[in-house]
């Protein structure tokens, strides 16, 4: 694996919306820094629901994308879906909640899926598209940054899967909003699960 493309964007507005968005990403020239609270001088615009420790960096996998070229009978660009790494030869249906992705001195962990939204949708300019991409069930990964370091295309990148409960990225989305059984939330919260979806399941125990 290596990462393909590393990705950021600027605050504009989508067509026909009110707000500002930094879901417009493009390829970058060049090494980018990863910090904490993700890529420096990548826009992250609706704190509430987007960037943030545990969301700090959004990766889609090649493989995913190739599945979207020959869905949407177009090439799926890196930066298409707001990512800001794409990983070459990653599937995300594979992966799975605690994985840990290696380039040089970066590491990322794996928190959560990627869950459609309306402006998802505007972007892709098509106002059904958060149904259709979860129906797919391939959502993009979010990660937090375990330690920060520098992305570049072309970097190698090892794949380190998680060595306890597997929670993976299709599971996420599908139960994303509903309740879990007890067996299912003792897993979840055995892994390496985004803080606020931490601090909701511990609430309900």
């Amino acid at each position: 694996m290596k990462i393909l493309a590393v990705c950021t964007g600027n605050a504009e507005k989508l067509l026909g919306k009110s707000y500002k968005t930094g879901i417009n990403k493009h390829p970058v020239n060049g090494a980018v820094l990863i910090d904490a609270e993700g890529v420096v001088g990548d826009a992250v615009c609706n704190r509430k629901y987007h960037g943030g420790v545990d969301q700090a960096v959004y990766v889609e996998g090649s493989v995913t994308l190739d599945w979207w070229s020959r869905e949407l009978g177009r090439v799926v660009e890196p930066g298409t879906f707001g990512e800001n790494i794409v990983i070459q030869g990653l599937d995300n249906t594979a992966v799975a909640v605690g994985d840990r992705f290696i380039a040089g001195d970066l590491v990322l962990e794996v928190t959560s899926a990627r869950i459609p939204c309306a402006t998802f949708a505007a972007k892709m300019g098509d106002p059904t598209f958060a149904k259709r991409y979860f129906r797919a069930g391939r959502p993009g990964i979010y990660c937090r940054v375990i330690r920060a370091g520098t992305a570049i295309a072309g970097t190698a990148v090892k794949y380190e899967p998680f060595s306890g409960a597997k929670v993976r990225m299709p599971e996420m989305m599908e139960t994303f909003g509903r309740k879990l059984s007890d067996r299912d939330r003792e897993r979840y919260l055995a892994a390496r699960i985004h803080y606020k979806l931490r601090q909701k399941l511990e609430a309900e125990v």
